[in-house]
């Protein structure tokens, strides 16, 4: 009677088959991981995005130099403009928003830029979207255009990435994983 085994399923769970069953599970979480993320980068990159309705475009010489930068005169809010480009500057429901001092709009907007406010949408790995607010506060800074009093001006920057460069990078977390998995073996 004590040479018959005696099969319990969970025999097989803590034995020494465990850990080739880990090794497989390990190993099929990260090809998921890589195809997600792999599908993930290839959507296609982001189009410049629409403004928010019933605003003017900007033809002042430093709102037109660059084909990524658009200036707009509007009348909407922070909150309303931020949630405009939320909705039409999204991909695969993955954005993160990130505030910034208005300081900083010299070096991510454009030098001499006026600002109250910034923020970013981010879509990590792929491409960014900068959204400089300015409400004027001084009486020779009033926004009037055709006869329109406008409350305030926002500046949009788009960075995009291209498709070759996010697949390289994601070339480059594979080797480097690969790396760190046969070195953290050595230990």
């Amino acid at each position: 009677m004590a040479k018959d085994k005696i099969n319990l399923p969970i025999i097989g769970l803590a034995g020494p088959d465990c850990f080739n069953s880990m090794r497989a599970l390990v190993k099929i979480i990260y090809a998921l991981s890589i195809l997600l993320l792999a599908a993930y980068l290839a959507l296609p990159s982001a189009e410049f995005p629409a403004p928010p309705p019933n605003s003017l475009l900007s033809q002042e010489p430093a709102d037109t130099e660059s084909v990524y930068r658009r200036a707009y005169y509007t009348n909407y809010s922070r909150e309303e403009i931020m949630n405009h480009y939320k909705s039409v500057f999204n991909i695969a429901m993955l954005q993160i928003r990130l505030n910034y001092p208005p300081e900083e709009a010299y070096t991510l907007i454009r030098d001499q830029t006026r600002s109250s406010w910034l923020e970013e949408l981010v879509h990590p790995g792929r491409e960014s979207l900068f959204v400089n607010g300015f409400y004027p506060t001084k009486p020779t800074e009033q926004i009037n255009i055709n006869g329109v009093h406008y409350i305030n001006k926002i500046t949009v920057h788009l960075f995009p990435s291209r498709f070759p460069s996010r697949f390289t990078v994601l070339g480059l977390l594979i080797v480097s994983f690969y790396w760190l998995k046969k070195e953290y073996a050595k230990i």
